[in-house]
């Protein structure tokens, strides 16, 4: 009798967890949406392999950094990213107090990461999508992965939170050197048909087509690299047989006409579009000083990669990439470069600092640190 009144007290007690148990799990599944609110400024990314964090990993492409010696430094493994290490977006994220911002086809991405940001940055990607076709996501792919997202979070947030992430958030672009530079190791109808200058303004235009896009889908701030001194960079130093060691003069004539013609767009874009807000980081002039004055910022070598073949190691082998052979450096903090074209991570985080907290004739008119303090 005495066991059958325990065990009845038992089971009503036991029942009564459950149903509470329940009541709970539908509070919690009821406050899921709530949880995903972040008051943390979201970072957005788009652009090409200075930005790209894996993306490349899942499509199917020969433009991949999937292996080593990629990511060798910091991550021990590689991830994606074109360097030994971190990228200048990953500085920025943490100096912004947010994770990691993950490429946007990483499976398994859910909304709650994606209140901090995503990146759509794909290496080889230009603004035109006449540039390595059918290789990478171009910009306008990016722009429509992103609306894409944006749907998601208002269907799991509502539209006053949602947009109240979009305004808030920071959005960053690389994008245009490979725009610059495929027509001149490929066949480019666009390019053959138009003359440099109209050439480099179908670039920007279609850049800030999509910086416009974002403006109507809420973006307000928003964060550039203008066009590094990559006529100076390991590859332009052999395209010339006849000339190696010397900067590239074509690969210098585009890139010039991007700079002088780009912060005119942004200032034009500023002015018709209420609130929209800028950096815009001299990468020209930082890279050109830390090619030519290597010691100045603690490197040995600025003109020759860490990883790849050839005269300057200019030939993008690194990795055994096209089954072909490559030298590896010793020390990779000596190195500007990693590979043929990208830099090392020390160089990635220096940069960072200077599109962070740079004064306003080094990146203005805004720089990273005011925008992500704006609301």
């Amino acid at each position: 009798m005495e066991s059958s009144l325990l065990f009845s007290t038992i089971l009503f007690l036991y029942t009564i967890i459950l149903s509470i148990s329940s009541i709970n799990c539908t509070e919690n599944n009821n406050n899921n949406n709530n949880n995903l609110v972040t008051d943390q400024t979201a970072l957005f990314v788009f652009g090409d392999s200075l930005f790209d964090v894996g993306n490349n990993n899942y499509i199917n492409t020969t433009t991949r950094s999937n292996f080593f010696p990629y990511g060798q430094t910091f991550f021990k493994f590689p991830t994606g990213r074109v360097s030994d290490g971190r990228l200048i977006t990953d500085f920025i994220a943490e100096k912004a107090w947010l994770p990691l911002i993950p490429p946007n086809l990483q499976p398994g991405n859910s909304n709650s990461q994606l209140t901090y940001g995503v990146n759509f940055a794909s290496a080889g990607a230009g603004a035109l999508v006449e540039t390595f076709p059918g290789m990478v996501i171009d910009l306008g792919t990016q722009l429509n992965s992103f609306k894409n997202v944006e749907r998601s979070l208002r269907s799991a947030l509502g539209d006053a939170e949602a947009k109240k992430i979009f305004s808030r958030a920071v959005y960053m672009f690389s994008i245009g050197s490979n725009d610059l530079f495929f027509p001149l190791v490929a066949n480019s109808s666009l390019f053959q048909s138009n003359t440099k200058e109209r050439f480099v303004d179908f670039v920007i235009g279609n850049t800030t087509s999509v910086l416009e896009e974002v403006y109507k889908m809420g973006g307000r701030k928003f964060g550039f690299l203008n066009m590094g001194a990559y006529e100076c960079a390991p590859p332009s130093l052999i395209l010339d047989p006849t000339n190696i060691g010397s900067c590239s003069k074509p690969v210098a004539e585009l890139i010039n006409l991007h700079n002088k013609k780009f912060p005119d767009a942004l200032n034009r874009l500023q002015r018709r579009l209420s609130g929209f807000r800028y950096a815009l980081h001299d990468y020209h002039t930082s890279l050109l000083d830390r090619i030519n004055n290597p010691s100045k910022y603690g490197f040995k070598v600025g003109q020759m990669g860490c990883c790849g073949s050839g005269p300057f190691r200019g030939i993008n082998t690194c990795g055994g990439r096209m089954g072909l052979s490559y030298e590896l450096c010793e020390n990779v903090n000596d190195y500007l470069f990693f590979d043929s074209s990208h830099l090392t991570e020390k160089a990635h985080q220096q940069i960072a600092e200077l599109v962070w907290s740079g004064p306003p004739n080094v990146t203005g008119p805004y720089n990273l640190k005011a925008l992500f303090e704006l609301n």
